[in-house]
């Protein structure tokens, strides 16, 4: 089974196979975990998002989908684009939040990643509260994961996530997601 762990940090620093990031459906850069993540990998990564605007996804990403690049100039190989709900805009589904999460585990899976790490995606300007991002991302995190877990095929367990980090930027947001961890 998989560790499950949640860390004060920065997201751009993670030494993982794949960092997420908290994208906007044009996935060309914006603010908070989305410029962030733009500016620590460089003109690469925003090269590598032009050509998925241009061949897969022409009309960007939809909420709750999930796309990968390399990453440029960061330590992770590769970044995991997620467009979460903002709920200025009424998207309040919760099940849409579960899907940026699921979704990248499986994009994850795909490219053969076996450490993710991921930001509290919808939290902040999205306006959703950090103690629900908590609970929906870990409770997501866990069905997928216990959905995957093949104790019995030793095949499937060498292509397994090993590692889910949930990487937070505040104090707050951190105990938010130890208190979901807690549960």
């Amino acid at each position: 089974m998989a560790t499950i762990e949640a860390v004060l940090g920065d997201i751009t620093t993670e030494h993982v196979d794949a960092i997420v990031n908290a994208a906007n459906a044009l996935m060309l850069g914006g603010g908070g975990v989305d410029g962030a993540i733009h500016a620590a990998a460089g003109p690469r990564l925003l090269e590598a998002c032009r050509r998925v605007r241009n061949t897969t996804h022409r009309d960007g990403l939809a909420v709750g989908e999930a796309v990968a690049t390399s990453a440029g100039n960061l330590p992770a190989q590769w970044v995991i684009h997620t467009v979460g709900p903002n709920r200025h805009r009424g998207q309040t589904d919760p099940a849409l939040l579960a899907s940026c999460f699921t979704r990248c585990l499986e994009v994850a899976r795909e490219i053969g990643a076996r450490s993710i790490a991921f930001p509290a995606v919808s939290a902040g300007v999205y306006g959703w509260d950090s103690a629900d991002v908590a609970r929906i991302a870990v409770d997501a995190v866990r069905k997928d994961l216990a959905a995957h877990d093949d104790a019995d095929d030793p095949e499937a367990a060498d292509g397994a996530i090993e590692l889910v980090r949930f990487v937070l930027f505040s104090a707050s947001s951190l105990a938010d997601f130890e208190a979901a961890l807690a549960d």
